[in-house]
Order: C-alpha cells, then sequence, then structure tokens
C-alpha cells in the first residue's frame, strides 16, 4: 500500500542509552517503524499462537539472541510476540470497548446496557467486581502480581507491588483527584500525600529563601551604619497595630479584618483550583493501600448515576490472570508504506499495537524489536493522558533497597528480569511520558 507517511524526527536526549526510563502511563496505540519488514509478526500459525498464551500463563523467560538472522522462520519470536500482546480485564462486554473510561461517553452511547435501569444487576455486577478487585490486590501483596489498574469515568488508580517504581512498599497513585474525593478520603482515615503540591511548596520556600538571603544580606550592608538604632520588639498584638492606620483615617468600620471563615473559604477556593489536574495526583503508601481497597469497594461515586457509563463498574487492567479476569490480546497489524525521505521515496515498514498497552507490554515489544530489527527501529507512542502523571517520583524512594527487594522475588512476579530492572527504578519522567522512542546501533534515544 502506497501510504505517503511522514517521516517522524523526534526530538532526542544527545546521550544513547542501553535501556529508555520507566513509562507508567498506559498507551492506547504505538506505531513501530523499521527499514526492516514486520512479516514475522504476521499471520501467526495456531500452533505459535497456543504456545504464545501458554508462555504467558506459565510466566516462560525468552531470551533471544542480539540478531534473528530469520525473524519469519523463527517460531520462538512469533510466541514470544503472541505472549508479549496478552493482558487482563474485568469486567468483559465484548460489545463495549472498556478504556480508556474517561471521556468515553461518546464510544459507548448507544451501546446495549441492560444494567442500567436494573438496580439488581447492578448489585449483582459490582459485587462480582468487588471480588475481582479483592482478588488483584491479594495477588498484589503476595508478589504474584507486579501492579494493576482501576479505571473509573473519573479517575485511575495504580496499585503498585512493593519493590516498583522506588518504593520497598505497596504504592497506590490516584489521578485525578477532586476536593470531595480527597475529603471523604480522609474521613476513611486513608493518610496520603500530594506529591506535586508539595514539591511545587519546597520549591516556592527554597525560592522565598534565596530572596530572603539576599535580602538580609542587603540589609547587613545598610545596618552596619544604623548599629545603635534599637528594633522594638514584636508584641503579641501586632496584627491589630497593623490596622491602626485605618482607624487615624476614620475608616475602621468599613473595611474588615478576615476571619476565620474567610481564611478557610480562601484555602477551599486554592485546593478546588487543582481539581481535575494533574497537580491534584494522591500518594497512598503501605497499609493505607488497603483502606483504600475498601473505601473504593464502598464508594457510591466510583460508578456512574447517569449517562452512558451509569452502573458500569470501573475497568480492571492486570498482566497477570486474577479472578473474574478475561484474557485480552492488544490488537497488531503491520503496514508497508512508502515514505518521503530527501525528496526520494522509500519503503518504510510499520508495525501497529492497538490496546491498552501496560508499561510491561511495551518494554517486551521493544525488546523483542531490538532482536527482530537489528538494533534498528522508531516508535510513536500515543498516551492516554490521564495517566501520564503515573510517572511523577514518589517520595523517600530508595532505588538500591528497592532493587535487592525486587530481584530477591524475581521468579513471582511474572516478569522478564530486564523489564523488572525497568520498572524497578525511579519515575523521572515526571508528570510528561514517553511521545516517541528511537533504536540505532542497540542504544534509545527517546521525546517525553
Amino acid at each position: 500500500k502506497d501510504f505517503h507517511l511522514p517521516v517522524a524526527v523526534p526530538e532526542v536526549p544527545s546521550t544513547p542509552t542501553h535501556e529508555f526510563p520507566a513509562d507508567w502511563s498506559i498507551k492506547t496505540r504505538l506505531l513501530f517503524m523499521s527499514s526492516h519488514p514486520f512479516t514475522w509478526a504476521e499471520h501467526l500459525k495456531a500452533q505459535e499462537e497456543a504456545q504464545g498464551f501458554a508462555q504467558h500463563c506459565r510466566a516462560t523467560e525468552i531470551n533471544l539472541p542480539q540478531s534473528v538472522q530469520e525473524p519469519k522462520l523463527s517460531t520462538e519470536l512469533r510466541c514470544a510476540f503472541q505472549q508479549s500482546l496478552v493482558y487482563w480485564l474485568h469486567p468483559s462486554l465484548p460489545w463495549l470497548q472498556l478504556f480508556p473510561r474517561i471521556g468515553a461517553d461518546r464510544k459507548i452511547v448507544g451501546k446495549a446496557s441492560p444494567w442500567s435501569q436494573d438496580e439488581a444487576l447492578q448489585q449483582v455486577l459490582m459485587s462480582d467486581w468487588s471480588v475481582s478487585f479483592t482478588s488483584l490486590y491479594n495477588l498484589l501483596k503476595a508478589k504474584l502480581c507486579p501492579y494493576f489498574y482501576v479505571c473509573t469515568y473519573q479517575f485511575t488508580v495504580l496499585f503498585r507491588a512493593a519493590g516498583l517504581a522506588g518504593s520497598d512498599v505497596i504504592t497506590a497513585v490516584i489521578s485525578p483527584t477532586t476536593r470531595g474525593l480527597r475529603e471523604a478520603m480522609r474521613n476513611e482515615g486513608i493518610e496520603f500525600s500530594l506529591p506535586l503540591v508539595e514539591e511545587c511548596r519546597t520549591r516556592k520556600q527554597k525560592n522565598s529563601e534565596v530572596n530572603l538571603e539576599t535580602e538580609v544580606a542587603n540589609s547587613l550592608e545598610v545596618g552596619n551604619s544604623m548599629e545603635d538604632r534599637e528594633e522594638p520588639a514584636p508584641s503579641d498584638d501586632d496584627d491589630d497595630e497593623s490596622f491602626s492606620w485605618l482607624e487615624e483615617m476614620g475608616v475602621q468600620d468599613k473595611v474588615k479584618k478576615p476571619d476565620a471563615v474567610s481564611i478557610k473559604l480562601h484555602k477551599e477556593k486554592h485546593e478546588v483550583q487543582m481539581d481535575h489536574k494533574p497537580e491534584s495526583l494522591a500518594l497512598v503508601k503501605g497499609t493505607n493501600t488497603f483502606t483504600l481497597l475498601n473505601f473504593l469497594i464502598n464508594c457510591k461515586s466510583l460508578v456512574a448515576v447517569a449517562g452512558p457509563q451509569a452502573g458500569l463498574p470501573p475497568t480492571l487492567l492486570s498482566p497477570v490472570a486474577f479472578r473474574g479476569g478475561t484474557m485480552q490480546t492488544l490488537k497488531a497489524r503491520s503496514i508497508n508504506a512508502k515514505a518521503r525521505v530527501h525528496l526520494v521515496y522509500e519503503d518504510l515498514f510499520s508495525l501497529e499495537i492497538v490496546g491498552p498497552v501496560m508499561p510491561h507490554s511495551l518494554h517486551s515489544l521493544t525488546m523483542l524489536l531490538k532482536s527482530a530489527q537489528r538494533g534498528a527501529f522508531s516508535a510513536l507512542l500515543y498516551t492516554h493522558e490521564p495517566t501520564a502523571v503515573f510517572n511523577t517520583k514518589l517520595d523517600s524512594a530508595s532505588p538500591a533497597l528497592n532493587k535487592e527487594t525486587a530481584h530477591k522475588d524475581l521468579p513471582i512476579y511474572g516478569l522478564h528480569p530486564e523489564t523488572l530492572d525497568q520498572l524497578s527504578q525511579c519515575p523521572t519522567l515526571g508528570k510528561s511520558s514517553i511521545r516517541s522512542l528511537e533504536m540505532k546501533d542497540y542504544a534509545y534515544t527517546w521525546k517525553s
């Protein structure tokens, strides 16, 4: 097919590396491009597909050579490709697209939803969902599941096992949040932090400290000639004295001092301003994640009461099997196209992957392509934007301790050692995610 695809030339870091940073956002689509064909990813035989599923269920570790000489003839490569496309989903309703959920009303509207007006059916769906959610948390706690996502129509929660993302305890990050949700969590006794808000405060504090130091230095210079002058001691009624000039002008009754209610309203306005924004990301750690689990199971606002998603439980996405989970596969197709390079059309081969691409799948696919495409390919990554903020660095992370913890439990996580290495690192992308990735001579460069 003669699709005139533009060649993406991403802005990339100057120094190539042998690994790209962990990206905890969920990708909706990947487009890999290469000068070598992707025929090895086409028309898998029934035996290869079955073997790929079996390898996934048994967490079989596949180590391919640096370069596969005949990719199309490599059964090992084709089985590993099928293995890397598998993910687990709940609920499974084949006529509905259950990811993404945020902003999905237009895609769901008009589709059959017999539960929307049937309260008894809604209770059955939610009861079944609660069992699946609890099963996933138990797997996470036992280090049999590395991480999973809870995708509601308003926010997404990422639960990560101890040893991942620079933390030696279980963590859960929620984004975006609202003041109402945060207040409800506090009322349930869930301790959480707002890392991006705290980071902003720290930055402002440092800036103010620098300004203060400058002011002090300047005042010391002036003060040398005024050493004999004494400063009055601060009194308890400074606030009252600061309004004395209003009395002198005779307008003290017209101007009110800020009372406790006004101060509270001002704080609340500031808190509401970050609602639905990346800055509203909430971090829950350790045993508080179990309290969060119970809170979410009983949270009435978790499910829409009106609209196309009314009565539909949140989507659970996991790299491993869980109770009530359904095995799904990402959709893959290869395209042969012509690309314009320096006024000449050259063959460009591409491989498109569609679906909820989780962090481990992205890493597994790049490892396969490294071998199959002889260490040279580029990729465009399409992010589900509300999840980009999951790359925020967690507070008090300890990568050294973490890596040791992760490797000690390697066999039961079900991840490839290289993937585990990547996902155990402290997040470094902040509020952004990887948009494009390029490999040349087996080394990565990327743009976020």
